[in-house]
């Protein structure tokens, strides 16, 4: 590990200087910040390994090429290399046609005894975010892929650091403070019960073999296992519960693999749009919260479910990845025993900021920039409401939709269809606020606080730069941002410029594109 008085921006950077990393989940949001992180930072990097998804080399290249390398995220890197920037990418990045969920990652043994002998460091940001999604499918990327990649990191000669990308609220619905500490396998979060991921596996195993061949009936037994599994043991849904059986398999496999290899969990809270480099605001998805914030821009959201006093504990993707390449120079070679090295990369306790933030930076943006209809007129915004608990929440929902639906159906089938496009809408209406209640409801009345300690003890190793330049361009102190302004004029804008936002026929792609000019504004 580095020494306390010798780490900062130069020596991150330093440090990627000829290395091989191999990293999963590249395609997604926080994947495609990393790549471009290091490729902007240290083009001097040997080779960055991408495992995607396709049927073949050309595919997974073609594939790479266009959802990470030929987004408006890499614009810095374009204008760095010009010309060369296609030549540039061919000689870093190489795309391998695979997949997390087979033994030996889905490659052929030659391309994978290549790859071993030449990775010093393994970056696994693959997963699968459904909160409520297949039991089975969650499994296999979550557990499963984890379990593949370590296997792959036993026969790395030169690999000096394995880092998992997990999920803070991996820790459950807790109140108080969650503290940054690995997870023993077998612990599950209900006192007094044991988890056997092993006996996981064997249960989905049956009840495949039970279901096969009648696929719908297997994908609804799936998602309901999930859920039945997860709260059995604790856990809010399967998402959350899947990641934890990552973790504690990650440690089964890798605490007594090799000791000059660093092992190190990074859980971010919730992960919001790019604050400062390369293009702030610029996100891919749509983040838990900014469900609202569509919701309220569409006025197709009149309520939610939530106290807006309790603190959403979230954090800018790009703080997310500093965070991230930090800890991997930090743990560089490092012996992992008795446990990994786990980091929060969250706000809720050095800067939390209360869902009203978010919900003002949202009502003073609307009203000082108004939708417009096609005419040109003013839609109004109006005020959403929210509810504290759950009984009132019902009780608006029953008054407001359930019944006027039931009559409106008994009406509409005397008149013969004749109000069926209203009762079509509101009964679209209701469904969409009930599905994101679902959903997104438990973060709302999520009254946990994530410790970070971990990172506070790694932000603090590091010293200042040679050139006061980079003194910022690993920044991932919560406390350095302004949630208001940040809100306001940098991830709301951005959520409206997103893909999110656009339904994919109507996206104003050729007015709304992506560059340093629109979103300028930095904190």
């Amino acid at each position: 590990m580095m020494a306390a008085d010798g780490l900062d921006a130069e020596r991150v950077i330093e440090y990627f200087k000829g290395k091989s990393i191999l990293i999963t989940g590249a395609t997604g949001f926080l994947g495609k910040i990393l790549v471009e992180k290091i490729l902007r930072v240290q083009p001097d990097v040997k080779k960055i390994y991408l495992l995607v998804r396709a049927i073949d080399e050309e595919s997974a290249k073609q594939r790479v090429q266009a959802e990470v390398t030929d987004t408006d995220l890499f614009c810095l890197v374009k204008e760095r290399h010009g010309k060369g920037f296609d030549e540039f990418i061919d000689e870093k990045v190489v795309a391998l046609a695979g997949d997390i969920i087979y033994e030996d990652l889905g490659l052929h043994p030659s391309v994978l005894r290549d790859l071993a002998d030449d990775l010093d460091v393994i970056v696994n940001g693959a997963a699968t975010t459904n909160f409520y999604g297949r039991y089975d499918v969650s499994l296999d990327v979550n557990v499963m892929g984890v379990k593949h990649l370590c296997q792959l990191a036993k026969k790395c000669p030169r690999l000096k650091v394995f880092l998992h990308v997990s999920t803070a609220y991996a820790g459950g619905d807790r109140e108080g403070l969650i503290q940054e500490r690995p997870f023993e396998e077998g612990t599950a979060l209900r006192e007094g019960m044991h988890l056997d991921i092993d006996a996981e596996l064997r249960l989905v195993a049956d009840l495949r073999r039970d279901l096969a061949g009648d696929d719908k009936a297997q994908r609804k037994a799936m998602k309901e296992l999930g859920l039945t599994r997860a709260r059995h043991f604790g856990w809010s849904n399967t998402y959350v519960f899947t990641k934890a059986m990552g973790e504690m398999l990650l440690g089964r496999m890798l605490l007594t693999a090799q000791s000059s290899m660093g092992l190190v969990v990074v859980r971010p809270s919730i992960i919001t749009s790019i604050r400062r480099d390369p293009l702030p605001g610029w996100m891919q998805g749509t983040r838990t919260i900014d469900t609202l914030i569509i919701g309220y821009a569409k006025q197709n959201l009149p309520c939610f479910l939530g106290d807006l006093d309790l603190v959403m504990d979230v954090i800018p993707g790009d703080m997310v990845v500093n965070a991230m390449l930090t800890a991997t120079a930090a743990h560089s070679g490092e012996s992992s025993s008795p446990a990994p090295a786990v980091y929060h990369v969250s706000s809720s306790l050095r800067n939390p900021a209360a869902y009203s933030v978010l919900y003002e930076a949202g009502r003073r943006h609307f009203t000082e920039k108004p939708r417009l209809g096609k005419g040109g007129e003013v839609i109004p915004t109006k005020e959403m409401h929210f509810f504290k608990t759950i009984a009132s929440f019902q009780v608006y929902m029953l008054i407001k939709y359930r019944l006027p639906l039931e009559i409106l159906h008994l009406v509409n089938i005397l008149l013969c269809g004749l109000f069926s496009r209203l009762y079509s809408d509101l009964a679209r209406q209701y469904r969409y606020v009930m599905h994101l209640v679902d959903v997104y409801g438990p973060f709302a009345f999520f009254k946990g606080c994530f410790d970070d300690i971990n990172l506070e003890r790694l932000r603090q190793k590091m010293g200042r730069s040679k050139n006061p330049e980079n003194d910022d361009m690993f920044n991932f102190d919560p406390k350095t941002i302004d949630w208001d302004d940040y809100f306001y004029s940098i991830h709301i804008p951005g959520v409206l410029k997103s893909d999110a936002y656009w339904p994919r026929t109507t996206h104003p792609y050729s007015v709304l594109r992506w560059n340093k000019v629109d979103l300028s504004h930095q904190t």
